[in-house]
């Protein structure tokens, strides 16, 4: 059984989901938003996916649950449970492993280009990947490596993109599970925080978001499909 963790309804699964679907994978979903609880343990499900969300990791006072998702990581990572971490899942994965997490230290909204770093290339989680593709971003805050902990991709704005913790926990910046229909809700119920440039680059973001997705859908779906291997 996969455990997915969404901290708000509109961040789901999307194409993670539709690969767990397709390939048969059995698979329960924690909903923070609509007050579902987080299980005691991770130590029962073959693998951890947690996803996106506009909440900081360092907004525990606001966010409790966020207390019990730090233990729960640490805890997967001790134990080698597989573990995704998606945008905020990366970070939350970052700060539980020791690392900073930098609050409003780089934004980046639309899509843009990551590279594989040397030791993302033999990793096993980018096998069959171009050493640089593109992918959707939405994001203000930015994590450190943890200590003794691998650098997988990174990016011309936002230096640290992917990492990896122990043999089987991964952090990814980036949306890999974003559909062209996730892009235009995000975008559309958040436009009014934007400011001016954003807002104004609305519109071509979303113009320009089903081809790079049909462009980019094999690798995305490669990833996931490495991760899945790996476990």
């Amino acid at each position: 059984m996969v455990l997915i963790v969404k901290h708000v309804v509109n961040e789901g699964a999307g194409i993670i989901g539709d690969f767990l679907k397709r390939k048969g994978y059995e698979f329960t979903t924690v909903d923070l938003e609509k007050g579902d609880r987080l299980p005691a343990s991770f130590s029962s499900f073959e693998a951890v996916i947690v996803m996106g969300g506009p909440m900081g990791v360092y907004e525990e006072d606001k966010y409790p649950f966020l207390v019990e998702e730090d233990r729960l990581i640490k805890e997967a990572v001790s134990n080698d449970i597989p573990f995704l971490g998606v945008c905020l899942g990366s970070q939350l994965l970052a700060k539980a492993c020791g690392a900073k997490v930098r609050s409003g230290a780089c934004t980046e909204i639309g899509y843009f280009d990551i590279d594989l770093t040397p030791e993302g290339k033999r990793d096993p989680l980018f096998s069959g990947i171009p050493s640089s593709i593109k992918v959707f971003q939405w994001h203000n805050d930015t994590f450190d490596v943890p200590e003794g902990e691998a650098l997988l991709a990174t990016a011309e704005k936002c230096r640290n993109q992917a990492i990896r913790v122990g043999k089987r926990a991964y952090g990814l910046q980036f949306h890999i599970e974003s559909t062209p229909e996730m892009v235009k809700t995000w975008l559309g119920e958040d436009l009014s925080s934007l400011n001016d440039y954003l807002r104004s680059r609305a519109e071509k973001i979303i113009k320009e978001a089903g081809g790079i997705y049909t462009q980019m859908l094999p690798y995305y779906e490669r990833i996931i499909e490495n991760f899945f291997s790996i476990i």
